[in-house]
């Protein structure tokens, strides 16, 4: 018995992703489209539509379709802008099906490369976004990554304007912290 991977999909799009109040047509269109099966691992099949983050190589993971779905609003997507999905393979392939330029990333302390992204997203949590992220925004470049440092993370924002850049949080979310990523621990009196 093969499994309806179309009907799974049309189902997490409209119990996960439509009722977490994502209303952006474009959004909801690319995920009823991308495959979320062909990124998830052969042996994690069954999760590809689940609630759930999805380990798809060691310390890599992709977000909760909920999760993605509401960080990928917050940042306003707009077909033809330069966007980098940072250890983002759904991310990156519904942004793709949204008529974006997408360049594809794993995490790396390095900083990406090329700069002057409108768009950046980043699926796993971080305990801090790196300075180097941020750079690499162009003038309104909007980053979505979740900050974790305990229990509970926070999806924020960022965004440049001019020489500087603001953020505000959007929303808690829990998954696990990318290899390399963790906060520093360090001794305290």
């Amino acid at each position: 018995m093969s499994a309806d991977f179309a009907a799974m999909r049309t189902t997490m799009v409209d119990s996960q992703v439509r009722t977490a109040d994502v209303t952006d047509l474009a959004i909801v269109d690319a995920m009823r489209a991308v495959p979320r099966e062909a990124l998830t691992p052969a042996g994690k099949l069954w999760l590809a539509y689940a609630d759930a983050e999805i380990e798809y190589a060691p310390g890599r993971w992709m977000l909760r379709p909920r999760d993605v779905a509401k960080l990928l609003q917050a940042l306003r997507p707009r077909a033809g802008e330069r966007a980098l999905a940072i250890a983002a393979p759904y991310a990156a392939a519904v942004l793709a099906a949204m008529d974006l330029e997408v360049t594809s990333v794993e995490a790396g302390a390095a900083g990406p490369a090329g700069g002057a992204y409108d768009l950046m997203v980043c699926e796993g949590a971080v305990a801090k976004a790196p300075r180097a992220w941020m750079a690499a925004l162009a003038e309104g470049g909007r980053l979505g990554v979740v900050e974790r440092d305990g229990p509970v993370g926070h999806a924020m924002l960022y965004l440049r304007s001019g020489a500087s850049v603001g953020s505000r949080p959007l929303f808690d979310s829990t998954p696990p912290v990318l290899a390399g990523f963790e906060a520093e621990r360090g001794f305290a009196f």
